[in-house]
């Protein structure tokens, strides 16, 4: 099984990738086009209870975007070569679609929670407030969650 392997792209796919760029995009527009309204001061850092801890200068916030489209581009190449992803089962000639398939969503979808959690968190600063209490349980429960579904599809499709 060497040499390149082709995905086909599929509406869940573009659905997915349409998200991911809307999120990261539109946040890039979002500080461009808002910069002289936003204050001066914001929160720059955020403990483990959500409170904040550190603060900084607006000009700390193009630091989000830049990493929302590392991980977007990042993660976009990544898409494009299956045959480098650790699969952590068989391929054979019979699951080898279903085992890449799966693999893609899984990585579609962390993607596009990434991209909206840095989202959230840029546009979220303005409000100088301190995370809601639901934020940390549900980022990180939401990216294990996904993890362990398509974890879990994977290893039903030997």
């Amino acid at each position: 099984m060497d040499g390149k392997i082709q995905i086909r792209h599929t509406v869940p796919d573009r659905i997915l990738e349409a998200g991911s760029l809307l999120l990261t995009a539109g946040t890039t527009l979002y500080l461009l086009f808002g910069w002289d309204s936003f204050p001066e001061r914001i929160p720059a850092h955020y403990n483990a209870a959500g409170e904040i801890d550190r603060w900084g200068s607006k000009g700390e916030l193009i630091f989000l975007p830049v990493l929302m489209w590392v991980f977007y581009i990042g993660l976009s190449l990544l898409q494009r070569f299956p045959q480098i992803w650790n699969t952590g089962v068989e391929v054979t000639e019979e699951n080898r679609e279903r085992v890449y398939r799966i693999l893609m969503y899984m990585i579609e979808t962390l993607k596009l929670l990434i991209e909206a959690v840095f989202s959230f968190l840029t546009v979220y600063s303005m409000t100088g407030k301190d995370l809601p209490g639901w934020f940390y349980p549900v980022f990180i429960g939401g990216i294990f969650a996904d993890m362990i579904f398509w974890l879990v599809c994977l290893s039903r499709s030997r």
